[in-house]
């Protein structure tokens, strides 16, 4: 349910005193509010009020955007019309940003609350001082019932809104108490729910609350008892939760964490990741938030002091790992979860990476059990959540889940581990594992530790399923591929500029889009991208479309190592032949000096699909690949390494441009 700080019909309203309506928007508010505010209310209501005599219908000020944690300054519901208008009092120009805001504002009823997903929504930027421009009404390019984004000024916003209605304007009235109260499901991405969780210790006003998305809380609720029957009754515990790709695995491990920082419960957590970009990236956006948010109280901190904090709540794994090398007494946390933890190194890679880079000769743990080892040296209780993503390998060294398994059984028998049912899955290749674990340990399966719902793609439930059918040449794909046209698009297409300009056309408002590769396309270069040159993935993800760094400009490509675990709006997928198409299987190929050479060794095979499984899984609303041509007269680059990963693309039913 929306909520707003003043509703009224426009009739009553426009009898109404200005100064009862200031004060019950105040009231609602809970707020004290700067004279600013109050005035910029006042000449809102004396413009709608010169605008509206007559009209009948309903008037909402300060209506919520929960998920954006923003207020539109009024929302007008006018026979079958939904009216989103953002003021800017007393400016005398159209900012980009303003703009853009109003829309963001539309997208997101459209996307995720009920009853805004049949209605015909209208944005409108009222910049009150601005010149007289002319009306450009045009009905968004995905037909979903959604105006783009209008401008005027205080003068014509009346002649605009009577331009609509007589354009638009139908019989079926919408009632305005149904509109508002209707089911309002959004899926933020990552980086949004992180700040929220951060800032409120509370995710559920920004997720998604319908049947498909309850699991979500099941899951984290299951962990939180877990954490007080651990703590209560002296246990230790390691749970392994799994999930399909944007399953929401990071958010219950963020949700986790958050909840848990009250030092004087003794029960603290830590979120510990070996993914650098997404520590970081989650790091920058909740410090830049810090700083924002502090701003805007009056108070003023540096991007490091509000990073400093942020650093015990999120840590590269590594990091927790070197220190506890260090110091030999248990970690501060009780809690520890590790994200991803399919990806963290087998004993072979520990110990020379040990003896390469720290100077320990004669290390003998795996990674898993020495981080076991760390928690295990509480002499009450400790619990370990273990987030793991099936088919998400994609480095040398990182031993699958098995190396926790193998940890468990070989040197903690006192610890219980709960498991997820979904971990016998022939993905995690963790089945003997598991069998030999039960023969000594403690073992709960649990299905409460299972996410089965992608919470990533709010359009394409099928998205995993069909990228999993893809991957395994399975026919299938086809008829799963009309499961997800409708609501997600996938297209194809051999030229990069053809899908640039798709990909800017699809993209809405402050949508983010960019260009991902196989962080192995060595033979991209001649279309002008170079996996060897390292991007700024922080301004990347987190630039502005004024930021040449950022993915908006489609200029830098990110690669499996930098997107694995983030998201975007759009993703423009350029497919090169280190990955080829054959009715016996996928070739998998590495380029060295000039030449691509065979891959044989079968996990590195399995890396380089497991990287295009990523990059396929990244984009919430639609992707566009790219096969390129090829050419004749470069033998790194000759039309047989791409035309037939082209044509089975097409010939499962991907739709081509």
């Amino acid at each position: 349910m929306l909520n707003y700080y003043y509703s009224d019909k426009i009739s009553d309203f426009c009898k109404k005193p200005s100064e009862t309506i200031i004060g019950e928007i105040s009231v609602n508010g809970r707020l004290g509010h700067i004279d600013t505010e109050l005035r910029a209310w006042e000449h809102q209501i004396n413009i709608l009020k010169n605008t509206l005599t007559g009209y009948e219908g309903n008037l909402f000020f300060e209506f919520s955007i929960p998920r954006m944690g923003k207020r539109v300054d009024c929302l007008l519901i006018i026979k079958n019309i939904i009216f989103i208008l953002e003021f800017k009092v007393f400016e005398k120009d159209f900012k980009n940003k303003d703009l853009e805001q109003v829309w963001d504002y539309a997208l997101d009823l459209k996307n995720f609350h009920q009853p805004s997903r049949q209605a015909l929504l209208v944005p409108i930027l009222v910049a009150t001082d601005a010149k007289s421009s002319p009306f450009e009404v045009v009905l968004s390019s995905l037909n979903d019932n959604l105006i783009n984004p209008l401008k005027t000024n205080a003068k014509d916003l009346g002649e605009l809104l009577k331009h609509i209605l007589a354009s638009f304007q139908n019989e079926k009235a919408i009632n305005s108490q149904e509109y508002v109260s209707g089911s309002y499901s959004p899926t933020p991405t990552i980086i949004e729910a992180a700040i929220n969780l951060y800032n409120n210790h509370n995710v559920e006003e920004i997720t998604r609350n319908d049947a498909d998305a309850t699991n979500l809380n099941i899951t984290t609720n299951y962990i939180s008892e877990t954490i007080e029957y651990a703590k209560n009754n002296s246990k230790k515990i390691i749970c392994f939760v799994t999930g399909v790709p944007g399953a929401g695995k990071t958010l219950v491990g963020l949700k986790v964490a958050t909840e848990h920082l009250d030092k004087e419960k003794g029960n603290t957590s830590v979120f510990l990741s070996g993914n650098k970009p997404l520590v970081d990236i989650l790091q920058e956006a909740l410090a830049r938030d810090k700083v924002s948010q502090e701003k805007n109280k009056g108070n003023k901190i540096t991007k490091n002091q509000a990073r400093d904090n942020i650093k015990t709540f999120i840590q590269i794994i590594h990091h927790y790992r070197d220190e506890y090398l260090r110091d030999k007494n248990a970690p501060y946390d009780h809690v520890a979860i590790f994200d991803e933890a399919q990806r963290t190194w087998n004993k072979k890679q520990t110990v020379d990476f040990m003896e390469r880079k720290k100077g320990i000769v004669g290390f003998k743990y795996s990674e898993p059990e020495f981080l076991i080892s760390c928690l295990d040296r509480h002499k009450d209780w400790a619990v370990i959540i273990c987030l793991v993503g099936g088919g998400q390998e994609i480095n040398t060294g990182e031993g699958g889940i098995t190396e926790w398994l193998e940890a468990i059984k070989n040197s903690f028998p006192k610890w219980e581990t709960r498991i997820s049912p979904n971990l016998s899955n022939k993905e995690y290749a963790a089945e003997e594992s598991i069998y030999q674990l039960q023969q000594n340990n403690k073992v709960l399966f649990d299905r409460k530790l299972h996410l089965a719902v992608s919470m990533r793609s709010f359009r394409a439930e099928y998205l995993s399923k069909f990228v999993k059918e893809l991957l395994d040449i399975n026919y299938n794909a086809k008829e799963t591929l009309k499961e997800l046209k409708d609501k997600y698009p996938i297209v194809l297409t051999r030229d990069i500029d053809k899908a640039k300009e798709w990909i800017k056309k699809q993209a809405r408002g402050s949508e983010r889009y960019g260009i991902v590769v196989s962080s192995q396309a060595y033979r991209l270069k001649p279309l002008a991208i170079d996996v060897r040159t390292d991007i700024n993935y922080i301004n990347w993800f987190l630039g502005d479309k004024d930021d040449v760094r950022s993915s908006f400009f489609l200029e830098d490509a990110a690669t499996e190592f930098h997107i694995q675990g983030l998201e975007l709006d759009w993703v423009c997928l350029v497919w090169d032949a280190n990955l080829r198409f054959s009715e016996e299987g996928w070739g998998t190929f590495s380029f060295k000096k000039n030449k691509w050479e065979n891959i044989h060794k079968d996990e590195n095979r399995k890396y380089l699909i497991n990287a295009y499984r990523v990059l396929l899984t990244r984009a919430r609303q639609g992707i566009i690949i790219i096969v390129p041509e090829g050419d004749k007269d470069d033998k790194t680059r000759n039309p047989s390494f791409y035309t037939p990963t082209y044509d089975y693309l097409k010939n499962i039913g991907i739709y081509t441009l």
